[in-house]
């Protein structure tokens, strides 16, 4: 059996989020979608799941964190290549989103960059060449 990742984030602009999961590459599965909640496929096996703060609030009795303030995790997706990283930055700010909020990596045989969200949440993208890690 293939494990599958659901990653499941609280956010105050569910709009906002489809459109910057959709610039990232996603696409919408509208089984697992409603006015609450969006279904943003990745790939088979990571499924990005968003839910309105009062969708979430089912699911756990803790307090929701401002993902603008404070930090709850990097979210880190592979991509084929540097010049699909840049794309989908790019792709990112033009959906509402801010790039770079951290520092650019180049390690030569690996590259990455980040991109936050418009509710807060950093979304990680990498390459990395993984013949040239072999060799390591």
């Amino acid at each position: 059996m293939t494990r599958m990742v659901f990653l499941n984030l609280p956010v105050s602009d569910l709009d906002a989020a489809i459109g910057f999961q959709k610039a990232l590459g996603a696409t919408q599965d509208m089984r697992f979608s409603d006015d609450r909640t969006a279904a943003m496929v990745h790939s088979d096996s990571i499924v990005v799941m968003l839910l309105t703060h009062a969708r979430f609030a089912d699911f756990t009795d803790k307090t929701i964190v401002d993902a603008r303030a404070q930090v709850q995790g990097l979210f880190a997706l592979s991509v084929g290549s540097r010049d699909e990283v840049d794309a989908l930055v790019a792709a990112g700010v033009a959906a509402g989103g801010r790039a770079d909020p951290g520092p650019v990596q180049d390690h030569g045989f690996m590259y990455g960059r980040s991109c936050e969200d418009p509710n807060g949440h950093i979304f990680e993208l990498f390459w990395m060449d993984r013949a040239a890690l072999e060799q390591m």
